[in-house]
């Protein structure tokens, strides 16, 4: 019976304990310089690999692969770049969309295809950032963003090491 009250001492000591030592992991999030982007934009960029296995999952899903591209300045919402409505405007999202690369890759099976044209859409504006879309045709939505190519020249983030203090 002591052996029991002290075991559950022991676990009542270390409960309290556990709050205050997750608190001391937390961190807080920088808000300067620290702007994200749809899907695994918190994490670090995804390599050309990790891209290729995004591709072949929506490929293998049968969803639409596309391209969109947006100029830095454009690429985030900012009272220049985009229409406000007002108190209007609920489940209204600025900036939503950017230009399109071409057509959206319809009947698309092949993801080197995509791939391709990712290399394209990087080598044609080297200086905007480029995000790939998958649309499912049967429910009639967009099921996946993510950004495929950041410019060397943006400023307006920060690498994961450096985004929380």
């Amino acid at each position: 019976m002591a052996l029991a009250i002290k075991s559950a001492a022991a676990q009542v000591a270390c409960v309290k304990a556990a709050p205050v030592a997750k608190a001391n992991r937390m961190m807080v999030w920088r808000p300067d310089n620290n702007k994200m982007f749809e899907t695994f934009s918190y994490l670090p960029p995804l390599s050309d690999d990790q891209i290729a296995r995004q591709v072949d999952y929506i490929v293998n899903n049968g969803y639409t692969p596309c391209l969109e591209f947006s100029m830095p300045e454009d690429a985030y919402v900012s009272s220049g770049s985009s229409i406000r409505f007002g108190a209007v405007s609920c489940n209204y999202f600025d900036n939503r969309y950017w230009t399109m690369w071409k057509l959206p890759m319809f009947g698309c099976s092949d993801p080197v295809q995509v791939l391709r044209e990712i290399d394209n859409a990087t080598k044609a504006f080297p200086n905007a950032y480029i995000r790939m879309c998958a649309f499912d045709a049967n429910r009639q939505v967009q099921v996946a963003s993510m950004l495929v190519h950041r410019p060397s020249s943006a400023k307006e983030w920060r690498p994961v090491n450096q985004r929380q203090v």
